[in-house]
């Protein structure tokens, strides 16, 4: 009897292996797929990354210092099977560009005022704000205007309360206090180098070698580009801007009554622990959750905010129906 022999070429997966790559691709489709764009927006080219369907609920991700919305890569994919999840770059970080005959003012109510328009540019009236370190002065000066726009506020490490501040703004009150060249040099020799970038990530991890380097290079290399470096002190001396308004953002707290969830890495040498638990003061419902690890907590604990940040939304009726 003479053997059939394969037509095949060599190299060709077989009807089994297809079946099972076609199978592999199936459950893997399940996982929504990140993509990034630019908008103009306020006179500025804004980079964002963008998951989710059109008609979800938006999930808006604001990134602080020194990062951008590449500090967000592992949280979008885990919301978006729920939420349009949007995470833009702001002024000044990450790939959003500005250009110079823009004149653009490096503040803090700069930055929301492009944020705002970001927003309008992307026709989004509804969101919840997940906000972290730099994002949460910017969300809550968006909030404070347009309240009836914020569904929920998502607070990972970001501040709202003088007792929030903790000894690492030691030198950055100083130079609030003095605002000579002088203590700006020393902010840019100890906080705007790659060892000071990575002190930020590490610092209050329990295995800092756990943290992926490519998240501080990256931070750290985009710092040396051009005049950056003059643009992040211009933000460090505007942050009083910031405290300042604390009392404002209270009042929109105990007026508007948004719902909150604080969810805190613990060791955080710059917003620590008293800060999450303020919230309270005026929002009695606010959910405090606290992660035993430092002020980037989504580096080492994505897992643990992801969920917490979809039950929570849950919980008040904020999903897709």
């Amino acid at each position: 009897m003479s053997k059939t022999r394969s037509t095949a070429k060599p190299g060709t997966p077989s009807p089994k292996s297809t079946k099972a790559l076609e199978r592999a691709a199936a459950s893997h489709s399940s996982v929504p797929r990140t993509s990034v764009h630019k908008v103009e927006a306020d006179g500025v080219r804004v980079f964002y990354r963008a998951a989710g369907d059109s008609d979800a609920p938006v999930v808006l991700l604001l990134h602080g210092f020194p990062t951008s919305s590449f500090m967000f890569r592992e949280l979008i994919p885990r919301l978006a099977d729920h939420y349009r999840v949007i995470a833009p770059d702001l002024p000044g970080f990450g790939f959003t560009e500005v250009p110079a005959e823009r004149r653009y003012v490096y503040s803090f109510d700069g930055l929301a005022r492009t944020i705002e328009a970001f927003t309008e540019a992307l026709k989004i009236d509804r969101y919840a704000i997940y906000v972290f370190d730099y994002g949460a002065p910017i969300g809550l000066r968006l909030a404070m205007a347009h309240p009836e726009r914020v569904t929920a506020i998502i607070s990972q490490n970001g501040n709202a309360y003088e007792e929030g501040l903790g000894d690492a703004w030691g030198p950055i009150r100083k130079y609030w206090a003095a605002p000579t060249a002088e203590n700006r040099e020393v902010l840019r020799q100890n906080i705007l180098t790659l060892e000071g970038t990575r002190w930020q990530y590490t610092h209050g991890v329990n295995d800092p070698e756990s943290v992926p380097p490519e998240s501080y290079t990256l931070d750290s290399a985009l710092l040396e580009r051009g005049a950056n470096k003059e643009i992040q002190l211009d933000l460090f001396l505007d942050y009083s801007s910031n405290v300042a308004l604390y009392p404002k953002f209270q009042e929109y707290f105990r007026k508007s009554k948004p719902p909150l969830l604080a969810i805190w890495g613990k060791n955080d040498p710059f917003f620590i622990p008293a800060g999450a638990e303020a919230f309270r003061k005026d929002l009695p419902n606010a959910k405090v959750q606290f992660l035993d690890t430092g002020h980037f907590a989504i580096e080492t604990h994505v897992v643990e905010i992801a969920a917490a940040t979809k039950d929570f939304l849950a919980a008040d009726g904020i999903q897709r129906t």
